[in-house]
């Protein structure tokens, strides 16, 4: 089931609980307690399993037009089950309700490290399209490839 958290404590429990789990993806401490925060004041959607959180969404606004899927995890036991996709949805859905144009995420780009590989063929089976890499936006090991998708 997927819901939307609105209490910022609750977010950021969620947000820990998870990406400390998944820290193949989230191994550097500072990048991942910037999420941690930033996810307070975000829109935030978790997957819940039995009551339990096992996933979580966060959704960003960077311009007008645009929202970004700023960070998400889904514990590795719940890999491949669809929850990342249902949460994906739920995050496209409300951004289209709230009017946004377009979505972006970021991730590391394609042939780097095959569990961002993996990471890279989950969002193009979403729907995301290649828009750009920026080589050292984060550091030249970890080519940031963004990619968008059309709310329309």
């Amino acid at each position: 089931m997927i819901v939307e958290i609105t209490d910022s404590k609750e977010k950021q429990a969620i947000a820990r609980k998870v990406l400390e789990a998944l820290t193949d993806w989230f191994a550097v401490e500072e990048s991942r307690e910037g999420y941690i925060s930033g996810c307070a004041n975000w829109t935030f959607f978790a997957a819940k399993e039995d009551g339990e959180a096992v996933g979580f969404l966060c959704l960003k606004e960077t311009g007008k037009a645009t929202v970004e899927l700023a960070v998400m995890g889904v514990l590795k036991d719940f890999h491949r089950s669809g929850i990342g996709r249902q949460l994906v949805e739920k995050a496209k859905e409300t951004a289209r309700l709230k009017g946004y144009e377009f979505m972006q995420v970021k991730t590391v780009k394609m042939g780097m490290y095959e569990d961002y590989d993996r990471t890279n063929l989950f969002y193009i089976s979403c729907g995301f399209k290649e828009f750009e890499v920026f080589p050292l936006l984060w550091d030249e090991a970890n080519p940031c490839q963004i990619y968008v998708m059309s709310m329309k």
